[in-house]
């Protein structure tokens, strides 16, 4: 089950960023082009769930086919490498919201401000680069304007959303008991509103407490 529903994402995510390139129009008084870029993003965002849950083994038994799923989504979500995410994040499950968590922000808890220093510690020049060289690539058969709405904007969008919802939300200060030991708070249940945030990740203190169960299964453990 884990490998299909990666696989249908992966799909569904190239599949639907095709039909917007091919086919969408750009038409800013259009509430359907709102509409696809929102799609997109959401997509992304289960593009790098997928890979997230590559990283905690839960993607498929086989060790090689879930790290090469793994590999596959971080490098369509943004050329990302899934070995360096995965050693933070294991640093990040084991000391999470101290000096040692790689996501966490000991200096600030503004919400922009924690999220560039987010995206530092992950953006690397080769990833730039190859962003860049990709982009020039797409713009031989797209022109600039698709490129940028359907290929750049919701991949920016989508690191605001994984953001919010699994860092910023359930990790910032003031802690609370009910927190521990994870120093993570969760969304209320509300299974609907939790998939379309953000594939159940607002459950954050369930994947704390049980980081294995793939994300379809998290409303199962809230539960």
């Amino acid at each position: 089950m884990g490998i299909f529903i990666a696989i249908l994402i992966i799909i569904l995510w190239f599949g639907h960023l095709l039909y917007c390139l091919l086919f969408a129009e750009t038409d800013f008084s259009s509430i359907f082009f709102y509409l696809h870029i929102l799609i997109q993003t959401f997509l992304y965002t289960g593009l790098f769930i997928t890979a997230h849950d590559a990283m905690h083994g839960s993607v498929s038994r086989n060790r090689k086919v879930n790290n090469f799923i793994g590999y596959l989504s971080t490098i369509l979500f943004a050329f990302l490498s899934f070995r360096v995410l995965s050693k933070k994040h294991y640093l990040h499950h084991l000391f999470p919201a101290s000096e040692k968590d790689p996501d966490f922000s000991m200096k600030s808890n503004n919400f922009f401000v924690w999220w560039y220093s987010f995206m530092r510690n992950y953006t690397t020049w080769w990833q730039i680069l190859l962003m860049a060289i990709t982009f020039n690539i797409l713009l031989i058969w797209f022109s600039e304007i698709k490129v940028i709405s359907f290929w750049v904007a919701p991949a920016i969008f989508s690191t605001f959303q994984l953001f919010f919802f699994g860092t910023w939300l359930p990790h910032r200060r003031p802690f609370t008991e009910e927190m521990k030991p994870h120093y993570a708070r969760s969304l209320k249940k509300n299974h609907f509103i939790a998939m379309l945030s953000c594939y159940f990740f607002g459950y954050h203190w369930e994947h704390h407490q049980s980081p294995t169960t793939p994300w379809w299964r998290l409303y199962r453990f809230k539960e």
